[in-house]
């Protein structure tokens, strides 16, 4: 697992003719921030940095990794508040045709997602959101595994609790806040990390909507980086790969404890 980050870390300083070296060198000889931005090019064998592709703006790189996380929290922070209100209606609330409802919710992603995506493209035109950060996080909330798995958990929270709250003068909204939705904490942390994961790396539907360059997200750069034939752009590709993992790998060493406690959590009832 270290190797290979290890060896993108190393090429992403290093100079052009040694990255195209064979074999490939474990070490930098000669450290450079070319392929960040090369100030000086020599025609005709020349080689852009990371920031000068993208329509010629050093800061185009910047946007689209503030675009992903935008993104990617907005999608985490919504789906997960949404997935726990109609969870805890279906575990804790009796309703007529609730049964119906979850198995509606549960037959939603077994459709294979090539399926969705003219309609979920046809609405998106509809609304007018394409080309518009809003046309990847509104249809991002709706996360129907989130529902199910928030359910499954909720059934473990005794009733009791919940009973307690409405005696005590708690509506179903406070009841959800403050009582259970603490309460599912583990559950809630388990499926954040997933769900940002996801939506850091999701490329199609960006693909598919994004048509514009000032609001693509890294996976959009890093597919159209490596798409250069040219071996000199490498370097370039490199760098964008390690800035676009950085944010990923601090939240794993940050959250890599809650992580692996929160997995074995969510397997315990009682």
């Amino acid at each position: 697992m270290v190797v290979p980050y290890y060896f993108m870390i190393t090429n992403t300083f290093k100079t052009v003719p040694e990255l195209l070296t064979f074999p490939p060198t474990l070490y930098i000889k000669k450290p450079t921030l070319n392929n960040f931005y090369y100030p000086t090019p020599l025609e005709p064998y020349h080689t852009n940095g990371l920031f000068q592709y993208f329509d010629r703006a050093p800061l185009r790189f910047g946007n689209m990794m503030i675009n992903t996380i935008t993104v990617a929290v907005a999608n985490t922070v919504f789906g997960l508040l949404l997935a726990s209100m109609v969870a805890y209606v279906l575990a804790k609330r009796r309703i007529p045709g609730d049964n119906i409802i979850f198995l509606f919710i549960l037959a939603s992603f077994m459709i294979p997602w090539p399926v969705t995506l003219i309609p979920n493209y046809l609405t998106v035109v509809r609304f007018n959101m394409v080309n518009k950060l809003s046309g990847l996080i509104i249809p991002g909330c709706v996360n129907a595994f989130a529902v199910f798995f928030l359910r499954q958990y909720m059934l473990s929270i005794p009733d009791d609790l919940v009973d307690a709250a409405r005696i005590d003068g708690c509506g179903e909204f406070r009841t959800w806040w403050q009582v259970v939705l603490p309460l599912t904490t583990p559950a809630l942390t388990a499926l954040a990390i997933f769900s940002i994961l996801g939506n850091w790396n999701n490329f199609v539907w960006p693909l598919v909507i994004m048509q514009q360059q000032k609001n693509w997200t890294i996976p959009l750069a890093m597919a159209s980086l490596s798409g250069f034939n040219d071996q000199v752009h490498v370097g370039a590709v490199m760098a964008g790969a390690m800035l676009a993992s950085i944010p990923i790998m601090l939240m794993f060493l940050v959250f890599q404890k809650q992580f692996v406690e929160n997995i074995a959590m969510t397997g315990i009832k009682g």
